[in-house]
């Protein structure tokens, strides 16, 4: 197939846009800063005009790589859980409120009241909570997520959001609806988004938008995905039992189902990718507890001397600080750094073996709860690019790893660009 697509990752400091061909391979990049988010107390908030103009400079800044004029379909992802309301012109009536603004007062008890265990809108920084303060706007007609809005400005034929990135909102990826719970706590369904599937065409790029972006107009415009699910696209994994581990400040890892997996006692919930789950979990080891003990030249150092092949028999919990949410939910967990051995590399080497034991247990505990035998495991972020953690890695989880198609979550939107032009990239 001839010419790309375009994937945008909205995040919360920042644009990245990439452009992907046919064959997976990333044509060029461009980047865009987004000014900080306001915060009053709980509340966090962004000016959504932002995050169009952030969209157009990221744009601009890739059109000195490709020729934009070639590309063929656009898909985005943004920050999950990031609402704002809307009139009947897509004109925001307020200030975006971000994904991690717990400004909700005594709504999340209303909605532990209401909804299902499993349901992903339950907390604090609930987008359902935070929608009911926008009721009584004049002129509301609709509470739309930052992805939905910037697909308006771009082109998409009605207010439409994606299953992902309505999961928190409240949706029933299962039942594929909003649940009547919605209703019952008072925000009626006819004041939030139509629901697709990700990866499903919704609409043509305007002529306006094709203009200050430099892209041609009418080419396909697809349903994205969140930021947490575009980096699991962008690992190129697409198998049932195929995991994706980011190693990066924390542990995150996903894990490819064929069946949906609920635990929020486990923090763990499913995202829906078509007729496939995206289930996984986040701990708090990571990155961030290498940090706090050594800088960087001392752990490049210290890791080029390691022998993982002789395990320090030292049983570590790596915490940067207390409390632990996946694999193991406790908010009292206290970090498990000891006895400490005078050799730094022996304690070094420890650690990695107990990130290593905790993402090992994070898959088994998918697999317990219902989720499929972990075939193999793709991986990104910095600690990928540590050799001995690589390989105890390999030792512990006793299966093919590799890594990730691109540690970019753009990437992982174009994939769904191209999925709306009925084509699947081929990444293994």
């Amino acid at each position: 197939m001839h010419g790309f697509v375009l994937g945008f990752d909205v995040g919360t400091s920042g644009v990245r846009a990439l452009a992907v061909d046919a064959r997976g391979q990333i044509l060029g990049a461009g980047s865009a800063k987004l000014p900080p988010t306001l915060v009053t107390g709980a509340r966090r908030e962004q000016h959504p005009d932002d995050w169009w103009y952030g969209l157009q400079a990221a744009c601009r800044s890739l059109g000195k790589q490709v020729d934009l004029t070639q590309a063929r379909a656009v898909a985005l992802d943004a920050t999950s859980g990031t609402i704002l309301p809307v009139d009947e012109s897509s004109t925001p009536l307020a200030a975006g409120r971000m994904y991690d603004d717990a400004d909700t007062g005594d709504l999340a008890a209303r909605i532990a009241q209401l909804a299902p265990q499993e349901s992903a809108a339950h907390g604090a920084t609930s987008p359902a909570a935070r929608a009911m303060g926008w009721l009584d706007l004049p002129n509301l007609h609709c509470i739309l997520h930052q992805a939905d809005w910037l697909n308006r400005k771009l082109g998409s034929d009605d207010f439409i959001t994606d299953e992902n990135n309505a999961l928190k909102t409240g949706y029933d990826p299962v039942a594929r609806a909003w649940p009547t719970w919605l209703e019952s706590l008072g925000l009626p369904h006819v004041r939030l988004p139509k629901v697709v599937p990700v990866g499903t065409p919704i609409g043509k790029i305007d002529a306006i938008a094709a203009s200050f972006l430099g892209i041609p107009a009418g080419i396909t415009l697809a349903a994205g995905t969140t930021d947490g699910c575009a980096t699991f696209l962008a690992s190129g994994a697409s198998r049932v039992g195929e995991g994706a581990t980011a190693l990066g400040s924390t542990i995150v890892l996903k894990l490819l189902s064929d069946r949906p997996i609920f635990a929020p006692q486990y923090g763990i919930y499913s995202h829906r990718l078509g007729d496939q789950w995206l289930a996984g979990g986040a701990s708090n080891c990571g990155g961030k507890t290498l940090t706090a003990l050594f800088n960087e030249a001392e752990l490049a150092a210290l890791s080029a001397t390691l022998d993982t092949s002789q395990p320090t028999g030292l049983d570590y919990y790596p915490l940067a600080t207390m409390g632990e949410r996946f694999p193991i939910a406790d908010a009292q967990l206290a970090p498990r750094l000891t006895p400490r051995p005078a050799d730094d590399a022996l304690f070094l080497q420890a650690i990695l073996e107990g990130f290593s034991a905790v993402e090992q247990l994070g898959y088994t505990r998918l697999a317990e709860l219902g989720g499929p035998k972990l075939i193999s495991v793709r991986h990104a972020g910095g600690g990928s690019r540590n050799p001995a953690w690589m390989k105890l890695r390999a030792q512990k989880l006793g299966v093919p790893l590799a890594a990730a198609w691109s540690d970019e979550a753009a990437a992982g939107t174009a994939r769904l660009a191209w999925r709306a032009l009925g084509h699947e990239l081929k990444l293994s």
